[in-house]
């Protein structure tokens, strides 16, 4: 007996969205919980500085913190831990979890003086995607990626300035923070 073609394509789509299904939770469950999404974090919620009102009524991690300026953006929340890449109409078009370098900016309004494709970090580390926006204490400071796709803690001791992220995330920054784009820090 012959069947449908209709009944032949339901039942590879079928197969398609179980095979698809098995794939993403195998990928899931190789990521560190340090760079799992929002709905890793709910269910083990990270903790917050005390009186960070505004990261306590931000339910959506989209949500552009307030008082971050307006305009096209990038806003980097030292307590957090997280950058928002926000366009003109002040809307977040991503955002990410960030390891902090060892020496930080103070908060403040700043923009990207200086771009790398491609160095070596000041912990030795080979890095891409270098965009830099500050300077303290002769440490210069900004997003990268490490080639490797870690994203360790600093090492202790060393005045490092790297705020490094994902691979994926920083290709999304490089893209999006040209020379002069705001860089908006928070505490």
């Amino acid at each position: 007996m012959a069947r449908s073609s209709s009944g032949i394509v339901a039942g590879l789509t079928t197969t398609a969205l179980v095979v698809v299904a098995f794939l993403a939770y195998q990928a899931s469950a190789n990521v560190p919980e340090h760079l799992k999404g929002p709905a890793a974090a709910a269910e083990t919620p990270a903790p917050r500085p005390s009186g960070d009102t505004d990261a306590e009524t931000r339910k959506d991690p989209l949500a552009v913190p307030a008082r971050s300026g307006r305009g096209m953006r990038v806003v980097y929340s030292l307590s957090e831990r997280r950058v928002w890449l926000v366009d003109g109409a002040g809307r977040a078009s991503r955002t990410f979890e960030v390891m902090p370098s060892t020496v930080s900016p103070p908060a403040g309004s700043y923009a990207v003086t200086s771009r790398s494709g491609s160095i070596r970090g000041s912990d030795g580390v080979p890095i891409e995607h270098v965009v830099r926006f500050a300077t303290v204490d002769d440490v210069n400071i900004g997003f990268s990626a490490a080639v490797d796709g870690s994203v360790t803690a600093p090492a202790r001791g060393r005045k490092t300035g790297g705020v490094r992220m994902t691979r994926t995330d920083g290709d999304a920054l490089w893209t999006f923070a040209t020379i002069g784009t705001k860089v908006v820090v928070l505490p």
